[in-house]
């Protein structure tokens, strides 16, 4: 019997939201679409989120839950018609229509508790470190280090710093890095990220600054060492 969470807006039974559930023995826990319930919520093996009728919000509430580390796994609950709009950028891990029927629930929950598990102990053996040249970054610690000199970093300067070294030489629009590492529902401008490139290389020092490019007129990526001449370098420099 697995325990499963299912945040929904709708003050219905479970079985209401998906009726498969009510003919299976999991034990189920509902609680407000807010990413909130899940501060002092029982440990969960499956998180279900229910976006029958309002999907921009249920998209919304799956990407934050993404951002806020949730480690069960994600599944969506839709209408056949919601299909049509879910894709990668969700940030879930498998879709249920509302008309599954119990066979088919018993069997996307069994897998994705069991991907789950696979996927920790992976990360267990593999060393969570991301490294570019001298740049070191660990994601378990949420630290980075540039030949061995720990970096002061923000946050947001660390998830920049991570999502362009771990995309070495491709070129990432303002906006785009807006998107990847603020996410959708950010408001601010794209001249954060201006700042937050320019307080990166300042903390990565002279000797290493070069390794955030500036493309003129598009935007930002990740210098593989070695791979840019003196003039490209130069260039790179200029916001």
């Amino acid at each position: 019997m697995a325990r499963l969470l299912l945040l929904t807006n709708d003050l219905t039974p479970s079985s209401e939201v998906l009726p498969a559930l009510g003919l299976l023995g999991h034990h189920v826990r509902v609680l407000p679409a807010e990413a909130s319930a899940l501060v002092e919520t029982p440990p969960t093996d499956v998180v279900l989120v229910d976006g029958r009728r309002d999907l921009a919000p249920a998209r919304s509430l799956c990407r934050l839950l993404r951002t806020t580390g949730v480690s069960a796994p994600l599944l969506l609950v839709v209408t056949e018609g919601g299909l049509a709009a879910v894709t990668a950028e969700w940030g879930v891990d498998d879709v249920l229509l509302v008309t599954a029927g119990p066979a088919e629930v018993e069997a996307r929950v069994r897998l994705a508790i069991g991907r789950s598990l696979i996927a920790e102990d992976d990360d267990d053996t593999l060393a969570p470190e991301i490294r570019a040249g001298d740049v070191v970054i660990d994601e378990a610690s949420y630290s980075a280090r540039v030949r061995g000199r720990s970096l002061d970093l923000t946050y947001k300067e660390f998830e920049l710093l991570k999502f362009l070294a771990q995309h070495p030489g491709r070129v990432f629009t303002r906006a785009q890095l807006l998107q990847e590492v603020w996410g959708y529902d950010y408001y601010g401008g794209t001249r954060t990220v201006d700042v937050h490139v320019r307080r990166l290389r300042a903390k990565l020092g002279a000797e290493f600054e070069q390794q955030i490019g500036t493309v003129r007129n598009v935007g930002y990526r990740f210098v593989a060492p070695g791979r840019e001449g003196v003039g490209a370098r130069e260039s790179q420099r200029t916001s």
